[in-house]
């Protein structure tokens, strides 16, 4: 399985194999998960825009655990610096 990703407005697509077979396209809100059966095979890609595209994945829970990761960006991360066993004076 392959697919490949793109996000604009709010719309996500995604075009996708199985096996080395096309399954088609796939369009949903960028607030819902792709599913098996919104894939079509006659369905075209709307736009392969390299702005909007955002990567290959493995398997359709790859690609929605990305969308989920989009939605719910970390907030207040933490940066750690190394520490210094010795104060510079």
């Amino acid at each position: 399985m392959g697919f490949a990703l793109w996000m604009r407005g709010g719309l996500s697509w995604a075009m996708g194999t199985h096996e080395y077979r096309p399954m088609g396209v796939a369009i949903i809100s960028a607030s819902d998960c792709f599913q098996p059966r919104d894939f079509h095979p006659r369905r075209q890609l709307p736009s392969r825009d390299r702005a909007a595209f955002l990567g290959f994945f493995a398997s359709i829970a790859h690609l929605n655990r990305e969308l989920e990761r989009r939605r719910h960006p970390r907030v207040g991360r933490k940066t750690t610096r190394p520490r210094n066993s010795m104060a510079i004076i």
